[in-house]
């Protein structure tokens, strides 16, 4: 995949190579591809640099947690346009001498002045357009990031978060290569990344994206990096750094003579350095479903992730998928996801009650929306959402939009005592809201769009509208599987709304239709989100197209790819296979300490 450097782990650690990954037609159980078999822990992220990290860090006897922060530390100056401290996330972990599951809400939260109408346009009355929402100070959420650093290696961790940092700052001060990826991103982004003076200095050298092969450095987010490690988070939430967000988010730091064109103005937000000082990470407990006597364990509210991925599951559980046909099941899923994005968009938001997540992601609900499904044919699409209040199988009334957003990343990490990291973290749009803060080398997120710009469920509320310090709806799904109260499978993916789709459907091809993980990880992909057409995948549409359109499913145009997930899965006497993408987002790393030979 991307990157090949000479990198320190930590400041007093020797220089380790970082080769690419092989292509997926030859790499199987070699670490630094796709997938890596064997013992003593495994990481498995989107980028060969972060994955080779966290793998130096469990080899020098660092443990899951600690191994995950460097690594996600890491993809703030390598994967920059998906993640980093200008964002926020959702942290999963398993605890193997307890046997418990815990999560951390890292989610952005508003301005305490955010109010419902923050994204209706006064001047018409009507909603701002995403572009012209995004690209501004409105979208800038309080980043919850480093929050969420600190408390794990407080919580979990045998590493000071200070270490923690500074094998990403090396890599920033070093640089790396630039991939095919790289320059993409910033090409798409071109137009928004030109108004600002500190975003096109970094990302548009000479008024232009890096070429491929070139050399990318930030020895501005190499020395924020530092900063913090030496003084602690607390210069970013109550000092110096949060001073230089809440001014970039204030005063946007347009340039005078933007390159390429904008169509809209760039508004400032509203955002201020209390918001910062005020900002807290929480723990609540994690979503639980079982599955074929699996179960699986994910992340509740503001995440809808794991409230979606269990009722799917458990509508799915009506139908064994393995004594049907590919079509047959995959018919299955579609539909289940599209009852399953009904509800959800009905219902869930950050301050859903917990009876309500409860019913939704009961058998008991699963059945009242599972007796819809006519395996003979296709729900017309969007489908209502089911009642909360009914028995029986009653819809309600009205479903609502679908949220967009490809920025996010993933990892997952097990150490060698048998404790997992799931964690998927972002800044929301590629890109974020385009603006890096002047002289820290980090883009700001754009998390406030995820909020519904206007009601969306006709008379009944609308769970998902902005407020103060309110923090908006996910799909981020971080997912730990046990069986027999033991570790199975440890999985994530970016996406946007697409994740909880990605999620469930690698779960399915692994449990249910026969493949190992890294084919469950490679199969093609498709996402039924309650709208009128399936996205997929071209190979996806072409090899299941035809099935599924007898049966009375349509599709949108299809799209070059959904996801980029990562997984680790559990075997015999301490084995772990570690699996990322082959292909997607320029393919995947994995790597295990002990390989198998």
């Amino acid at each position: 995949m991307r990157f090949t450097l000479a990198l320190a782990t930590t400041a007093t650690l020797a220089l380790t190579s970082v080769t690419l990954a092989p292509t997926a037609a030859n790499a199987h159980t070699h670490n630094g591809g796709p997938t890596a078999v064997g013992f003593g822990g495994a990481v498995s992220t989107v980028d060969a640099t972060a994955t080779a990290v966290g793998l130096d860090v469990l080899r020098r006897g660092g443990n899951a947690v600690d191994a995950a922060v460097a690594a996600a530390a890491t993809l703030g100056v390598t994967e920059p346009f998906s993640a980093g401290i200008g964002g926020g996330g959702f942290f999963v972990y398993y605890d193997a001498e307890r046997g418990t599951v815990s999560t951390i809400d890292g989610r952005e939260s508003g301005p305490a002045t955010m109010t419902e109408d923050i994204f209706i346009d006064p001047a018409d009355g009507k909603p701002y357009d995403f572009q012209e929402a995004r690209v501004s100070g409105l979208s800038v959420g309080t980043p919850g990031t480093l929050a969420t650093w600190e408390a794990a290696a407080r919580k979990w961790g045998t590493r000071s978060l200070s270490s923690l940092l500074l094998p990403a700052a090396r890599v920033a001060d070093n640089g790396f290569t630039v991939d095919a990826t790289f320059h993409q991103q910033i090409a798409d982004n071109a137009a928004a990344f030109g108004q600002f003076d500190s975003t096109r200095e970094l990302y548009l050298p000479g008024g232009a994206p890096p070429a491929v092969g070139a050399v990318q450095r930030n020895p501005d987010l190499a020395d924020t990096y530092r900063l913090i490690a030496k003084r602690g988070t607390g210069v970013f939430y109550h000092g110096s750094v949060g001073a230089d967000v809440v001014r970039t988010v204030q005063h946007p730091p347009v340039a005078d003579d933007p390159t390429g064109t904008w169509a809209y103005p760039i508004r400032p937000g509203g955002l201020t350095r209390s918001d910062l000082a005020g900002y807290q990470v929480r723990y609540p407990a994690p979503t639980r479903s079982g599955y074929r006597g699996l179960t699986v364990y994910g992340m509740s509210t503001p995440s809808s992730g794991g409230t979606a991925v269990g009722e799917a599951l458990n509508i799915l559980e009506k139908t064994d998928l393995s004594k049907v046909s590919t079509t047959q099941a995959l018919h299955q899923y579609a539909e289940s996801t599209a009852l399953t994005f009904a509800d959800r968009n009905r219902y869930v938001g950050a301050y859903t009650p917990q009876p309500v997540l409860d019913k939704l992601i009961s058998d008991s609900w699963a059945t009242q929306r599972a007796c819809q499904i006519d395996p003979g044919h296709a729900l017309t699409k969007p489908v209502p959402p089911g009642d909360i209040t009914a028995t029986g199988c009653t819809p309600a009334r009205v479903g609502g939009p679908v949220e967009q957003g490809q920025s996010t990343t993933n990892l997952t990490v097990a150490d060698r005592w048998g404790n997992i990291v799931e964690y998927t973290l972002t800044i929301e749009q590629t890109g974020g809201n385009a603006m890096v803060v002047p002289g820290r080398g980090f883009l700001l997120n754009n998390e406030m769009t995820d909020f519904n710009f206007a009601p969306t469920q006709g008379t009944a509320p609308d769970p998902n509208l902005p407020g103060p310090d309110k923090r908006p709806r996910s799909s981020m799904s971080p997912t730990i599987v046990l069986k027999n109260d033991k570790p199975f499978l440890a999985l994530g993916s970016p996406g946007g709304a697409t994740i909880i789709t990605t999620v469930l459907q690698v779960l399915i091809n692994r449990i249910d239709l026969g493949m190992t993980l890294p084919e469950a990880m490679a199969a093609p992909r498709a996402s039924q989100r309650n709208t009128a057409g399936i996205q997929a995948e071209p190979a996806f549409h072409q090899q299941y197209g035809p099935g599924l359109t007898a049966l009375g499913h349509t599709f949108s145009a299809d799209v070059p790819e959904l996801g980029a997930a990562t997984a680790i899965e559990f075997t015999r006497h301490g084995g772990l296979i570690a699996t990322a993408e082959p292909a997607r987002r320029g393919g995947g790393s994995a790597a295990v300490v002990r390989p198998r030979r």
